[in-house]
C-alpha cells in the first residue's frame, strides 16, 4: 500500500531512501541517528562533513553506503517545547522537504522512522499524526510507497480517549469464537430441523396418528423462514440471478459519489496498479481489506460496506477484532484511513489498503 505503518529496524528496510532523524551538525548522534551511522559505515560520516549542517525542519541526502537502501535523507526535527512554539509546523516540513528530496532522486519508496518522538520528546500520538497526515497530503499527487518504521505498537500512538473508547466498544461488541461457532451450529441446527418439517418427513415418529406439527411446537414463525427470492429452477436461471460484482459496484458508487478514479483509490490507500486489475476484471477478487479500503474512501455507510463486502464474499464479523474496529469508524462517520490504520496498529491488527 503507498503509505503504512510497519514494526521494524529502519537500518534493514530495503527501499530507495531511509530517513535519518538527525540533528543540526549531521555529523551522528544517538538513537535512530548513530544505528543510521553505525550501519551505514565511516563513509557517510566523511560525506556528512561535507554538507554544512541542517537547519530543524530541513533535509539533505547523501548515499546509503552499506545500508540496504540507496539514499539516506537526513532531515533535523523539533524540539517538544509544549507545542506552542511551531513544532507541528516543523516537523510537517521534515516530512515534506524530505519526501520532495526522495522524489526529485526518484526514489520509489521511502521510510521513516517517527521523527523527534524519542529524546527530542515529541508526543508518539501526536508526532504519528502529523507523519501520516504529512506523508497523506504528499501521496495525493505523487506515486511513491512510503513507511513510518516504529518499534512500539502500544496505545500511546493513538489519544487515550480515542484508545479507551474503541476498547470498550471492542469489548462490549467482541464474541470468542467458540461462542461464533456455537451460534453458527445452533443455526445450522435450526434450519436442519425447519427442513426436515417442511419435508413433512414423520417417519421420525412411530405414531402415525400424531403429526409432526402436533408432535413439538414450530420452532420459529413462518415468516421467519421464508425465501426472500424463489428458488432458481435450473441452472440457467440461477446464473441469471447473479447480482453485480464487487468490481461493478465499486466502479458504480465511485460515479454516483462523482469521484474520479484516481481520487477514490489514492483516498483508500490502494496502489494504482492493484486498482486497474479491479477495473479492467469484472470478477476480480479483492482482499477483505481492499474493500474496507474502498467502503471507506467513499464513505460508505454500514449496510452499503457489509453489501460491498458481500459482494466480495465476506462479511463483518463480531469474532474479529479488527472487524469491529472498522464497523466502530464506519458506523460513527469517521472514514480517515489514517486514523484507522493509527488505531489498528495499535491493537496489533492488520492495516487498511492493498
Amino acid at each position: 500500500m503507498p503509505l503504512t505503518i510497519i514494526r521494524n529496524d529502519i537500518t534493514k528496510m530495503e527501499c530507495d531512501a531511509i530517513v535519518n532523524a538527525a540533528n543540526s551538525s549531521l555529523l551522528g548522534g544517538g538513537g535512530v541517528d548513530g544505528a543510521i551511522h553505525r550501519a551505514a559505515g565511516p563513509e557517510l560520516l566523511a560525506e556528512c562533513r561535507t554538507l554544512g549542517g541542517c537547519d530543524t525542519g530541513k533535509a539533505k541526502i547523501t548515499k546509503g553506503y552499506r545500508l540496504p537502501a540507496k539514499f539516506i535523507i537526513h532531515t533535523v526535527g523539533p524540539v517538544w517545547n509544549g507545542g506552542s512554539h511551531g513544532e507541528k509546523e516543523l516537523l510537517a516540513s521534515c516530512y515534506r522537504e524530505s519526501l520532495a528530496l526522495a522524489a526529485e532522486n526518484g526514489c520509489g519508496s521511502v521510510a521513516f522512522p517517527l521523527i523527534s518522538a524519542g529524546a527530542y520528546g515529541y508526543p508518539k500520538a501526536e508526532a504519528l499524526r502529523v507523519a501520516m497526515d504529512t506523508c497523506a497530503e504528499f501521496l495525493a499527487d505523487h506515486e511513491m510507497t512510503v513507511y513510518i518504521v516504529v518499534f512500539d505498537r502500544s496505545a500511546t500512538f493513538v489519544s487515550e480517549k480515542l484508545y479507551s473508547e474503541i476498547k470498550r466498544f471492542v469489548d462490549d461488541n467482541y464474541v470468542d469464537e467458540q461462542e461464533h461457532k456455537d451460534v453458527r451450529r445452533r443455526s445450522k441446527a435450526f434450519f436442519t430441523g425447519r427442513a426436515l418439517q417442511s419435508a413433512g418427513m414423520q417417519f421420525f415418529h412411530k405414531r402415525a396418528d400424531v403429526p409432526l406439527e402436533e408432535a413439538a411446537p414450530p420452532l420459529a414463525d413462518e415468516a421467519c423462514i421464508e425465501a426472500s427470492s424463489p428458488i432458481p429452477s435450473s441452472l440457467a436461471d440461477a446464473i441469471a440471478q447473479i447480482d453485480e460484482s464487487f468490481s461493478q459496484m465499486l466502479l458504480r458508487k465511485i460515479d454516483e459519489k462523482g469521484m474520479k478514479d484516481s481520487e477514490c483509490y489514492k483516498k483508500a490507500n490502494i496502489d494504482r496498479k492493484l486498482f486497474s486489475k479491479i477495473r479492467s476484471d469484472i470478477h476480480y477478487k479483492p482482499k477483505k481489506i481492499t474493500v474496507i479500503a474502498f467502503a471507506a474512501a467513499l464513505e460508505l455507510d454500514l449496510d452499503e460496506t457489509r453489501d460491498m463486502l458481500m459482494k466480495a464474499g465476506y462479511a463483518l464479523s463480531h469474532s474479529s477484532k479488527f472487524d469491529i474496529i472498522v464497523e466502530y469508524f464506519i458506523s460513527h462517520k469517521r472514514y480517515s484511513i489514517t486514523e484507522m490504520n493509527e488505531v489498528l496498529f495499535a491493537f496489533d491488527q492488520p492495516l487498511i489498503g492493498a
